[in-house]
């Protein structure tokens, strides 16, 4: 039921696609769904060029059909379309399950709006129950776990910070060769302060935390679409 609900999601964003358009093109699950109906409307006519917003999305647009460009030739889009994997009332998100949340953010910053595309489980009171993904710089490791340790204490969160692994058990490498540790915080009461703090610590590259870069979000559930604007 899941997939059918983010194919749902997906084809109701394909609804904001225009013809001309320079799109930034999400990764993760939902992503798929909306890259393979992409492909279809490009086959039947449709004239869009994409930033993909990693080598999983280029290669899946390659394959159905969607071209392609890259932000040195095209710094500004206008529209992303992209999956969250949580989705607070004000549309900030956690990204980067999949691990491109460094592309997947540069991407979404360099586009006049961006659309997220969910099925209802997404949408949460607070972010942090889905692990944060921290993009980090294998330089110096030990001393970043140690400035995030303490980053942690001062907002009062108490979750495990864990280095993201393959199922092989070796280090999980970004497509900028970075690591990721994904830290369970349960609840995130400022969101804003935090991904602050983080990004102030030197080996860290970047956070999925999203704030501020969603414009809208389109949830697919058993009721239906629904289309959030940011609660202010």
């Amino acid at each position: 039921m899941s997939e059918e609900l983010k194919r749902q999601a997906a084809a109701t964003a394909l609804e904001f696609v225009t013809d001309g358009m320079k799109l930034g093109i999400g990764t993760g699950s939902t992503a798929v769904h909306f890259i393979e109906l992409l492909g279809e409307k490009v086959a039947a006519g449709l004239s869009v060029i994409g930033v993909p917003t990693s080598e999983a999305t280029a290669e899946l647009c390659t394959k159905v059909g969607v071209p392609l460009t890259t932000l040195d030739e095209t710094p500004e889009l206008d529209l992303t379309i992209d999956g969250a994997d949580e989705i607070d009332p004000q549309l900030r998100l956690i990204k980067g399950g999949g691990g491109a949340l460094l592309r997947e953010k540069i991407v979404a910053s360099a586009s006049s709006s961006m659309i997220v595309i969910a099925d209802g489980t997404k949408v949460v009171d607070a972010l942090g129950k889905f692990p944060l993904p921290i993009e980090v710089m294998p330089f110096g490791l030990g001393a970043t776990r140690v400035a995030l340790e303490n980053v942690c204490a001062r907002f009062g969160l108490k979750g495990d910070l864990v280095q993201r692994k393959k199922p092989d058990g070796s280090n999980f490498v970004t497509d900028g060769q970075h690591f990721i540790i994904d830290a369970t915080f349960g609840r995130i009461s400022d969101v804003d302060g935090l991904d602050m703090a983080l990004r102030a610590i030197p080996g860290v590259v970047e956070t999925g935390l999203f704030v501020g870069i969603a414009t809208k979000a389109v949830v697919a559930g058993a009721n239906g679409i629904t289309i959030l604007d940011p609660q202010v």
